[in-house]
């Protein structure tokens, strides 16, 4: 009886001892593995570089319901050039520069890019940082340190990014934050460029140069390069081809196309008051010639009907609807002969609301009546004044932005023309001579490229880029010094 109390004894005694033993194993792996009664809940750690709209964002997330088995830290660096993310890292910003819509100025320095967020930083440009969902065209875009976004977007930025770092990323935080940091931001791939220039006419002087030189490339040198990188680029010719262009009339010898070619030409403007003025059958072969080419009519046309029909453009997810008009100035279609689109307020009205309704950008190119100060062999600003021309200017291009356009431009001036904002919209008034003979006098020897940048049926930016010819008829981009007095005296003379 003894011996079986005392082996009872015994193996309660090891039960006992296995039990012990087992709790303290249990809990000394919980202490050892801080889990169980010993677990530390992970923390989230918020760096200083986080801002207040970052940081109530990420409170919204990381909420005390939110039990985390791993430590995170959170934080945001600001980078000059667009850096190359990783797991964790989000790309949550891009700020740019941006002044007034009339300032000359078209860059900014910086050696840090927290300095353009600092209210004490000192800069001779006046500027504020946008973030760029909220760019648009009534401010001017700035160059960082010469790197202008819309043409680079890898730099001439503020790049935010917002880091998370865990020991448990892809199980804790990544289903937890979701796609709440991703952001699409423009890029190449989806800012449509598109150049506008004003009056073509290759012709008369322009025919004689061609008979010298022997090459219709010739012409297109110094400015084809630059034209040519846009991804719709368009002119308003007022000159039609025919074997019979001489240095006295306003007709383009053949050869002439491959200078259209050498500037990347893919729309064509018909609302000049020249384009007949070798016969319908040039106009009708000039007409032919541009479709076999893969290049885009607006604004004229084999007969009335054809002349009036918008051009609608559908490219890099921008829809825009392009009108043009001629107004007074001669060469309109008005029935089955070739000839330039004829302006009638009814159908401008039915159109642009249409237009309107399909949710488009709408451009109006106006050829307007003409300002004739061109006899004059000295600078005569005269014509940089849009009052200095017979009728309203003024009144007719802000009626046409009241119908609800969103762009006026005027395509008939030889001259350079003052811009403004208006309403919702934006008014240019004259463009300029983009290629033709007029040498000898100075007005006519300029022209405004306005290099526009849309994305998603807004546009982000219209860059004015100046143009010059000399006797040597080349056209070319103008220098800088020369660029900021021209544009000065056209922005001292908006209404």
């Amino acid at each position: 009886m003894k011996l079986r109390e005392h082996r009872g004894r015994k193996v309660l005694a090891g039960v006992g001892i296995f039990v012990v033993v087992a709790v303290l194993a249990f809990f000394g792996i919980q202490f050892f593995t801080k889990t169980g009664i010993f677990r530390i809940p992970g923390v989230v750690y918020y760096d200083e570089s986080l801002s207040e709209t970052e940081l109530e964002q990420l409170h919204g997330i990381f909420t005390e319901e939110v039990d985390l088995d791993k430590d995170v830290y959170i934080s945001a660096t600001n980078y000059f050039e667009k850096p190359s993310v990783t797991s964790g890292e989000f790309l949550v910003k891009v700020s740019v520069p941006v002044t007034d819509f009339y300032s000359l100025d078209t860059s900014i320095v910086a050696s840090e890019p927290d300095l353009l967020f600092a209210d004490a930083y000192q800069s001779d440009v006046a500027f504020t940082m946008i973030d760029i969902n909220d760019l648009n065209f009534s401010r001017r875009l700035l160059a960082i340190n010469d790197h202008y976004y819309l043409d680079e977007f890898d730099k001439g930025a503020v790049f935010r990014v917002l880091k998370f770092e865990s020991e448990k990323y892809d199980e804790e935080i990544a289903p937890l934050i979701g796609d709440s940091f991703v952001q699409v931001f423009p890029e190449k791939e989806s800012v449509l460029t598109f150049a506008q220039t004003g009056v073509t006419a290759l012709s008369r002087g322009m025919n004689r140069k061609l008979y010298s030189v022997g090459d219709a490339n010739y012409f297109a040198e110094g400015i084809g390069p630059f034209l040519s990188g846009f991804d719709l680029t368009h002119t308003s010719n007022e000159s039609s081809f025919t074997d019979y262009a001489t240095s006295d009339n306003i007709c383009s010898d053949p050869r002439f196309m491959d200078t259209l070619k050498a500037i990347g030409l893919d729309i064509v403007e018909l609302t000049g008051n020249h384009n007949v003025d070798c016969g319908a059958t040039s106009a009708l072969e000039t007409i032919d010639t541009y479709t076999e080419n893969g290049i885009l009519m607006v604004g004229g046309g084999k007969n009335a009907d054809e002349a009036a029909k918008p051009l609608q453009l559908d490219k890099k997810g921008s829809d825009i609807t392009f009108l043009a008009y001629n107004l007074s100035t001669g060469g309109a279609t008005h029935g089955s002969g070739p000839g330039a689109n004829q302006y009638y307020e009814e159908n401008a009205i039915a159109e642009i609301n249409a237009a309107k309704q399909r949710g488009d950008f709408v451009i109006v190119d106006i050829q307007y009546y003409e300002c004739n100060a061109y006899a004059s062999t000295y600078e005569d600003p005269i014509c940089d004044y849009p009052q200095n021309v017979p009728g309203d200017e003024i009144g007719f291009f802000r009626h046409l932005i009241d119908l609800g356009a969103d762009m006026v431009v005027g395509t008939s001036a030889h001259q350079p023309q003052t811009f403004e904002l208006y309403g919702d919209g934006v008014i240019y008034y004259g463009l300029g001579n983009l290629f033709f003979d007029q040498s000898w006098w100075p007005g006519t020897t300029r022209s405004l490229v306005l290099a526009h940048y849309f994305y998603k049926d807004k546009l982000l930016q219209t860059k004015i880029v100046p143009t010059v010819y000399d006797g040597a008829l080349q056209t070319k981009l103008m220098d800088e010094e020369t660029k900021k007095w021209f544009l000065s005296r056209l922005i001292s003379a908006r209404p």
